[in-house]
């Protein structure tokens, strides 16, 4: 059992990755009336729609967040952040032009590049029968995070309008930070965890070699997750001819269904090892069988009965979330809580190139056919991947022993 503070900094970290996805998410269901207001091309459109991932993955491939979670405190290194990311959520509601809300998504990014790191960090502290929930859990909240927003915020902004709902979504978040302070951990390893001394460089991470698997396994599984929340809308209006109204049910009842999952698994998982199973063991089924069973999505382009072609997706969406829930507590346990912070920042910054990548190639695929058959099978095939990459990959899921680096006082006084 988690203890009582354990529950609360978990909780609460829930809580922070169901604001983090909503925020920044929310500016596309908005994006209609902020380029009429403002006067935008779509170029300048498309540009603040892809400002925060320039921000956010450079962080974390440079290291600087991962390397601030690891070298100061984490409790007040995600409480900066968070106030960082807020601040620049109610700033959109005051912007009146490209420039500043351009800048106001790069900061977007910045703030947000530490919030991984600090999971990773924080629940590396965690006992290793209970990161499969935690993870889980707060896997859900940036699952929901998405269908919530493009349910509310799309009716919210339709009645007050975008620039009230930016304020009041930033500002309001605001109050997370009071109950924070009180509950933020102390960063300390758990009883009975390894203490490896000086944190490891990344260099140190770069060398091992089930680093580099995580980081295209996570690359693989986030370009079926991209190609679904920023494709899934178009194709059911598109494709399947669903009314609006329709489709965002639907859509919702995709990433809530994604969202159950990961819980139920992670859940699942932390049993498993509890009765004696060995955490590379379940580890690896959750992670690689989800991807692999996530294929499935292939003949929803297919069938022509809407049901069935739902039915098919929620089952893509379940395994998705079968994959998501063991993901992180991978790393966690591989890199152990000296190194989780920067390893963590590196494998979420490569992740998230697939966010780059998987919108303009899928919109590339449909322009080029006229149809999202081979979008669907490219995004089941990467996934498949991204199953070889975790299982056959990465190695025995246990913390890595790094290199001890001699200390050079102590070697000068010989």
């Amino acid at each position: 059992m988690l203890s009582k503070r354990e529950r609360w900094i978990l909780a609460l970290l829930v809580v922070s990755a169901f604001i983090n996805y909503i925020d920044r998410t929310t500016l596309s269901v908005g994006a209609a009336s902020i380029q009429k207001e403002l006067g935008l091309s779509n170029y300048q459109l498309g540009l603040l729609l892809s400002a925060f991932f320039w921000t956010y993955a450079a962080c974390q491939l440079f290291a600087l967040a991962g390397w601030l979670v690891d070298r100061f405190h984490v409790g007040w290194v995600y409480a900066a952040g968070f106030l960082l990311w807020s601040a620049a959520t109610a700033g959109t509601g005051i912007s009146r032009g490209f420039a500043p809300l351009f800048g106001l998504r790069l900061l977007l990014g910045v703030g947000e590049s530490v919030a991984y790191p600090a999971y990773a960090h924080i629940l590396a502290t965690f006992p290793e029968r209970r990161r499969g929930l935690a993870n889980a859990a707060i896997d859900a909240g940036t699952r929901t995070g998405p269908a919530v927003g493009t349910l509310m915020g799309g009716l919210l902004m339709a009645r007050f309008g975008w620039r009230i709902f930016f304020l009041a979504l930033g500002l309001g978040s605001l109050l997370w930070l009071a109950a924070w302070v009180f509950v933020m951990p102390d960063g300390r390893p758990a009883a009975g965890q390894k203490d490896q001394g000086d944190a490891p460089s990344v260099v140190d991470i770069l060398f091992q070699r089930s680093a580099w698997f995580t980081f295209l396994g996570l690359f693989c599984g986030n370009y079926f997750w991209y190609f679904l929340i920023t494709w899934l809308p178009a194709y059911l209006q598109k494709a399947r001819h669903f009314p609006a109204p329709k489709m965002a049910v639907v859509g919702a009842m995709a990433f809530f269904t994604a969202a159950a999952s990961s819980v139920v698994c992670g859940w699942l998982s932390d049993r498993w090892i509890a009765a004696g199973a060995t955490v590379t063991r379940v580890r690896k089924t959750f992670s690689g069988t989800g991807l692999a069973l996530a294929t499935i999505i292939v003949p929803v382009s297919l069938v022509h009965s809407d049901r069935a072609a739902m039915a098919l997706l929620m089952l893509a969406c379940a395994f998705i979330g079968m994959w998501s829930s063991n993901l992180w507590a991978i790393t966690q346990t591989l890199a152990g809580p000296r190194a989780a912070g920067k390893w963590c920042a590196i494998q979420n910054g490569v992740g998230n190139l697939a966010g780059v990548v998987a919108p303009p190639v899928t919109g590339w695929v449909v322009d080029r056919t006229g149809q999202f058959y081979l979008a669907f099978l490219a995004a089941a095939l990467v996934a498949l991947l991204g199953s070889a990459f975790t299982i056959f990959g990465i190695g025995p899921v246990e913390q890595v022993e790094f290199p001890k680096r001699p200390n050079p006082i102590a070697a000068g006084r010989r």
